[in-house]
């Protein structure tokens, strides 16, 4: 049995009204990769920040390398070689990747740029990343933030480096590029604990898997021992009989018909969509699938082509001219575009309807609480309140606030755009059972996903794009995983 580095042994750590960790007791081996997988609130963030020091718990202790501790500070942990990168970067925006990596060591005036920039051009090239030493933070891709966030672990020496949800703003190239740093940290000793929820991650690049739900921890896996379905049924405590739910209604009368419709780098795109439908929309990144959306959703203009909606042609030049004649969008990036984070559930839940509401301007409050507890109950949201701000709330109530907001206008078209990125199984599967509802009453659903069991899961046909160009459509009888990652690269 290889020496545990990390330890943590009975923590519990109680808010009011949720018991957030309840009694864990968990080691990490030296030089391992330990994923941890639980839902949302299972209990992992709050893990991570007791053993990096940020919150204390009730009880319990850590150890760290054969030393105990009943409390950890932020500045023992680092001290102790422990290094967090959070989901929210703590990178300081106004300085240069440079002076990020190594910030905290460079005290006073005098320092070094020349010096520090060269320092950190080294650990870019052990890395073997292209970034720019002397830029400013605040110009670089969530991609490449990450990788300061990186560099400056190993700037530190970092013994143990956590990680949660690393991979979600990053593309698929730049997840095997993380890949690759991470088990060049791995070779040299380095302890990694990696959270996340895309399961097949952890089975590319973790030894072990250790699961939490609610609080407590479940069990720990050796991770080429187990399967995704056992994983699954640890994290949810109950057998997820069928991951995709059952329709019963058959599609029915064309309500979509797109027709020859080009612009934003999109090409000549025709399809159509039928009452009681998903149609899925596959591709790889930068196929345009996202661009096809904004211009349907009159977010962007087209150049050319024809939107008939129930046989009607429509010309829609604003994503308000699109909700009314009854056509939504749920977008890919709810944080910025899909609900006001710093506004209440029920605002964002009836936003859609306040012209229709409104009278002479003032908002009808009493309207707007009716809807909103109307879908707060319907979609099992789970929140304190209707006042709530959205950005308190896990992903996956954002993504439902988001599709109450746009069914609150009486659409009956939805576009969603990567409906369950970065949401956990449990609540992936309510999304999955909203979807269904949507179209047992009747509604279409255009389905743009990266996830490729979601496309076929969840599809009636498929449409797949490559580079802005049209590839092929593929019926649910001929649904093949390999045919459609060869149409998405081009191949017909």
């Amino acid at each position: 049995m290889p020496e545990p580095i990390l330890t943590v042994k009975h923590i519990t750590k109680t808010y009011p009204g949720v018991v957030a960790l309840n009694n864990v007791t968990m080691t990490f081996e030296k030089g391992e990769i330990h994923a941890l997988l639980g839902e949302n609130g299972a209990g992992k963030s709050t893990l991570i920040k007791v053993i990096s020091g940020a919150i204390e718990p009730d009880n319990g202790s850590v150890s760290i390398d054969g030393r105990e501790f009943a409390k950890i500070s932020p500045h023992l942990a680092k001290e102790n070689g422990i290094e967090v990168i959070y989901q929210e970067f703590s990178l300081v925006e106004a300085l240069t990747v440079a002076q990020n990596v190594f910030l905290g060591e460079t005290q006073g005036w005098l320092v070094d740029h020349a010096a520090l920039q060269k320092r950190a051009r080294q650990i870019f090239a052990e890395m073997n990343v292209q970034i720019d030493p002397a830029a400013q933070v605040r110009k670089l891709s969530p991609a490449k933030k990450q990788l300061v966030e990186i560099a400056k672990a190993i700037s530190r020496n970092a013994k143990i480096l956590i990680m949660d949800e690393p991979s979600a703003p990053l593309s698929a190239s730049e997840v095997e590029t993380m890949f690759e740093i991470i088990g060049k940290m791995k070779a040299r000793g380095v302890t990694i604990v990696y959270i996340s929820h895309r399961i097949e991650e952890l089975f590319r690049i973790s030894d072990r898997v250790s699961v939490m739900r609610d609080g407590a921890y479940i069990d720990t896996l050796v991770t080429q021992q187990t399967n995704r379905k056992e994983l699954i049924n640890l994290m949810v405590g109950r057998e997820l009989k069928e991951y995709f739910p059952r329709r019963t209604q058959l599609p029915g009368e064309v309500i979509l018909e797109v027709k020859r419709l080009s612009g934003f780098g999109d090409e000549n795109i025709s399809f159509s969509v039928q009452r009681g439908e998903i149609l899925g929309v596959a591709g790889l990144v930068g196929s345009g699938r996202t661009e096809l959306a904004s211009i349907l959703y009159g977010a962007v203009s087209k150049e050319s082509g024809e939107t008939w909606i129930e046989g009607k042609k429509r010309e829609i030049h604003s994503p308000d001219q699109a909700l009314e004649y009854g056509m939504g969008l749920i977008p890919e990036d709810r944080k910025n575009h899909g609900c006001i984070l710093n506004a209440s559930l029920r605002f964002n839940i009836s936003l859609s309807t306040f012209n229709k509401k409104a009278r002479f301007f003032i908002a009808d409050s009493k309207a707007q609480k009716e809807t909103a507890r109307f879908y707060i109950d319907k979609f099992n949201i789970k929140t304190p309140s209707m006042e709530q701000r959205v950005r308190n709330l896990s992903g996956g109530n954002q993504q439902k606030i988001i599709l109450a907001k746009t069914l609150a206008a009486n659409t009956n078209i939805l576009i969603f755009d990567e409906p369950t990125r970065g949401i956990d199984v449990g609540s992936k599967q309510e999304i999955y059972n909203l979807m269904i509802d949507l179209v047992n009453q009747g509604k279409a659903i255009i389905m743009i996903s990266s996830d490729m069991e979601e496309l076929l899961g969840m599809s009636d046909r498929l449409i797949v794009l490559c580079e802005g160009k049209f590839m092929g459509e593929v019926p649910k009888e001929q649904f093949d995983q390999r045919h459609i990652i060869e149409l998405a690269s081009g191949h017909h």
